[in-house]
């Protein structure tokens, strides 16, 4: 049995392992979605479930009698988040179980339909850590628009010659074919939430869309080993890396990731998370975005060139991960400046973006 195959299956044991862990909490329950609501102007916590009714954690969990909690109820999501393993879940699912028995019997004031309440970013990070071309796809289109550093005749994804670790960071194994990951930061102050409106810079002609698979990381990690990057994961949102590819008018130090994605609504985040116990494999989501109806980015996240555990690794080497922190793990082929001709977000556009199993987060679009 050769080294390359050895490594192989003991990643793929690896990862198994990882999932596996996710998915056990999951059977025989009832899967919900977690967010942040507000109602009359409060916001508060929710439980989603069927993506039709939402639970106020905390009034259900003052209101709830039978069976009585001693479980202070969270204050945001991040007190969720940091309670969860060890007693919010508990007591998250004998509230589910008790709505879910009432809900054909009677109305209860902690329960209310999702188009009631209004949608924000079901949290708030206090990083946005966003991984560059990580499906094979963009990086041929990619190529095709722009120098991205490797010779226009390699195999996209593929580590172009010379290669070498991360010293510290990334560490490749010598049969390892890939590029090295790369990852550059969004700044949160771009985030907003489902159904709020992407906003075009004026002057600005050139802003596109990424569909993306987020991360939304447990706790603080620092230099975590592969074996343990799922005990991190706290769950699943989507994130559109909102793209402005009209560059800078020069090409000094090379692209300028500030103008290219952290303009103000450039981070569509939501429009839940969804615990990881119930996304049984994270790497096997389909994919879909639409422009207007029409499909724009159809894929599978098994198309990741470095899978969510590795980007885990990678950005707990550089910088230390905290509660909350999102990492955006790329977008499959099919963006807009790619296209033939370009396609650009417009004044009236409608913005939908699709991970399977995690929702839909979908944006109008508006110039100013």
């Amino acid at each position: 049995m050769t080294a390359s195959l050895i490594r192989h299956l003991r990643t793929l044991f690896i990862i198994g392992v990882m999932l596996s862990q996710g998915a056990s909490a999951a059977t025989a329950q009832t899967t919900y979605k977690l967010g942040t609501f507000e109602r009359n102007g409060k916001p508060f916590v929710g439980v989603v479930l069927r993506d039709q009714l939402v639970i106020d954690v905390s009034a259900a969990n003052d209101a709830i009698k039978k069976p009585a909690s001693k479980v202070k109820s969270p204050t945001d999501m991040l007190d969720l988040m940091a309670r969860y393993d060890v007693e919010l879940r508990s007591r998250i699912v004998e509230i589910v179980s008790i709505v879910n028995a009432a809900a054909a019997t009677q109305k209860l004031a902690y329960v209310h339909a999702l188009k009631d309440v209004g949608v924000r970013p079901p949290v708030q990070p206090s990083k946005l850590l966003n991984t560059a071309i990580n499906y094979r796809a963009h990086a041929v289109e990619s190529q095709s628009m722009r120098n991205i550093g490797v010779p226009a005749d390699n195999e996209p994804g593929a580590a172009p010659a010379g290669t070498k670790s991360a010293t510290a960071i990334w560490d490749r194994a010598t049969d390892d074919q890939r590029w090295n990951p790369y990852m550059f930061l969004k700044a949160p102050s771009a985030i907003i939430a489902e159904g709020e409106t992407i906003l075009l810079p004026p002057g600005r002609k050139m802003v596109d869309w990424e569909c993306e698979l987020g991360i939304v990381i447990a706790r603080k990690a620092s230099r975590i080993p592969l074996a343990h990057a799922a005990d991190y994961i706290f769950g699943y949102t989507l994130e559109n890396d909102v793209s402005d590819r009209e560059g800078r008018g020069d090409v000094r130090y090379g692209s300028d990731w500030l103008i290219g994605k952290s303009h103000d609504t450039f981070a569509p985040l939501g429009p839940f998370i969804v615990p990881k116990e119930f996304v049984t494999d994270p790497q096997n989501l389909p994919i879909r975005y639409s422009l207007n109806g029409e499909v724009m980015q159809e894929g599978n996240t098994s198309m990741m060139i470095h899978t969510v555990f590795e980007q885990v690794v990678y950005a707990s080497n550089i910088l230390t991960l905290q509660a909350g922190d999102v990492i955006a793990t790329g977008t499959p082929g099919g963006v807009g400046s790619a296209r033939k001709p370009p396609v650009f977000f417009k004044d009236g556009d409608k913005s939908v973006c699709t991970y399977e199993g995690i929702g839909t987060l979908t944006n109008p679009v508006k110039a100013l």
